[in-house]
C-alpha cells in the first residue's frame, strides 16, 4: 500500500511540475522570439501528456487482478511507456520542422535572450529535482511508467541546459543562427531517448524474455538449492508485465521426495528469486527425475 501511495504522489508531482514549466517556457519563448525555447515548451508539453498517462497507468496497474485481468493490470504501465516514447519522437520531429523553417526563412532573426536564460535555468533545477524523485520511487517500486517519466524529465534537463548555453552564446556573440541550430541538436537528443523508451516497453508488450542478467540470477538461486534436493530445471519462460516479472519453470526432484518436501523447496526458491529480482509472479511445476527430464538446461 505504501508503494502505491508513493507512486501516485510521484506521478502527481510530475504533472504539476510539467504544467508550470510549460507555461513559463511558452511565455518566455513567445516574448523572446526564440524557437529553441518554444521547442523546449513543445518538449515539455509532451512530458506533460506523458505524465498524465503515467498517472493513469499507475492508478490502473495498482489495481489487483480480477476476472477480466487474471494476471493483473501491469500492461497499463507498458502501454503508457510505449505511448510516452511515441510522444517524445513526435516532439523531436516537430522541433526539427520548426527550426528548419527559421533557418531557411528570409525574415531577419531577433532573439531576446535574458528572459529565456532565467526560465531555462529554473527549468533545469526543477526538472533535476523532480526526475531524481521519480527515479527514486520508480526503482523502489519497480515502476516502468515512473522510470519512463523520469527519463522524460532527464532528457528535458539536458535539452534545457543546451538551450540555456545557446542563449548565453547568442547574448555574448550576437549569432542568431545558433538558436535554431541548437533546437535541432536538442531534437536529435530527444529522438534517441524516445526510441530507447519505446524499445523497452515494446519488448514487454511483445513478451520478450527477461534480461540475461536476471536469468543468471535465477539460475544461481536454483543452483544454490541443489543441496536441498533440486536436481535440475527446464522449460523456463520469463517476461515482464509492467513492474512485475512473470516466471514459469519446471524443477526436477528425486523420485522418492514427498510432495510436501518439493513444495517447501519451491517456496524457498520463489522467496529467493523475489529477493534477487523484486516483484515477481512465479509458477513452478515439479517433476520426478527420469531419463527424459534429467537433462539440465
Amino acid at each position: 500500500m505504501q508503494n502505491v501511495i508513493e507512486k501516485k504522489l510521484a506521478a502527481g508531482l510530475s504533472i504539476i511540475s510539467n504544467a508550470v514549466i510549460i507555461i513559463l517556457k511558452l511565455v518566455a519563448g513567445i516574448m523572446s522570439g526564440s524557437i529553441s525555447i518554444i521547442s523546449e515548451a513543445i518538449h515539455s508539453l509532451s512530458d506533460f501528456l506523458a505524465s498524465v498517462l503515467t498517472f493513469f497507468a499507475v492508478m490502473k496497474s495498482s489495481e489487483p487482478a480480477d476476472r477480466e485481468h487474471p494476471f493483473g493490470h501491469g500492461r497499463y504501465e507498458d502501454m503508457s511507456g510505449f505511448i510516452e516514447g511515441g510522444l517524445i519522437i513526435f516532439a523531436a520531429f516537430y522541433i526539427v520542422y520548426e527550426a528548419s523553417k527559421k533557418i531557411f526563412c528570409s525574415t531577419p532573426m531577433e532573439t531576446e535572450t535574458t528572459l529565456g536564460i532565467i526560465v531555462m535555468g529554473i527549468a533545469v533545477v526543477a526538472n533535476f529535482l523532480v526526475s531524481s524523485y521519480l527515479f527514486y520511487v520508480g526503482k523502489k517500486t519497480n515502476s516502468i511508467s515512473l522510470m519512463a517519466d523520469g527519463e522524460h524529465l532527464r532528457t528535458d534537463i539536458w535539452s534545457s541546459l543546451g538551450v540555456l548555453v545557446g542563449l548565453v552564446l547568442i547574448k555574448l556573440t550576437g549569432l542568431e543562427i545558433l538558436d535554431p541550430l541548437i533546437a535541432i541538436l536538442v531534437a536529435l537528443f530527444i529522438l534517441k531517448a524516445g526510441f530507447s523508451i519505446s524499445k523497452t516497453t515494446l519488448n514487454n508488450l511483445l513478451d520478450v524474455a527477461l534480461p540475461e542478467e536476471d536469468l543468471q540470477k535465477i539460475e544461481m538461486v536454483i543452483k544454490a538449492m541443489k543441496a536441498e534436493g533440486v536436481i535440475s530445471y527446464k522449460d523456463m519462460k520469463s517476461r515482464c508485465s509492467g513492474p512485475e516479472k512473470l516466471l514459469e519453470m519446471t524443477l526436477i526432484f528425486p523420485e522418492d521426495m514427498t510432495i510436501k518436501q518439493c513444495h517447501d523447496i519451491c517456496d524457498k526458491i520463489e522467496d529467493n528469486i523475489k529477493q534477487a529480482l523484486g516483484s515477481c509472479n512465479i509458477s513452478i511445476h515439479a517433476e520426478p527425475e527420469c531419463p527424459k527430464c534429467s537433462e539440465k538446461k
